[in-house]
């Protein structure tokens, strides 16, 4: 489940917020009405950082498997007209 609550109210009940979040609920913090930002838990010692650099070498090795494509050289002249 999803709790919604505003910039201040977050800012008041920041520490029962976190403990929602560790327990597996989203909290999404709403400016003016409008949500900004999601407080969502840490997969189990995964930080953020690990887990995009896990994507990125995913992503690079699927690319350096992939041919590369037979495409005509082109001269400067080439691509500005």
């Amino acid at each position: 489940m999803v709790k919604s609550v505003s910039a201040a109210q977050a800012n008041r009940e920041f520490s029962k917020l976190m403990k929602l979040a560790e327990s597996g609920e989203d909290v999404i913090v709403t400016s003016h009405g409008k949500p900004k930002v999601r407080i969502v838990r840490v997969e189990d010692g995964e930080d953020e950082a690990h887990r995009r650099q896990r994507a990125f070498d995913a992503l690079t090795e699927l690319l350096r498997s992939r041919p590369i494509l037979n495409l005509p050289r082109a001269t400067r002249d080439d691509m500005y007209e």
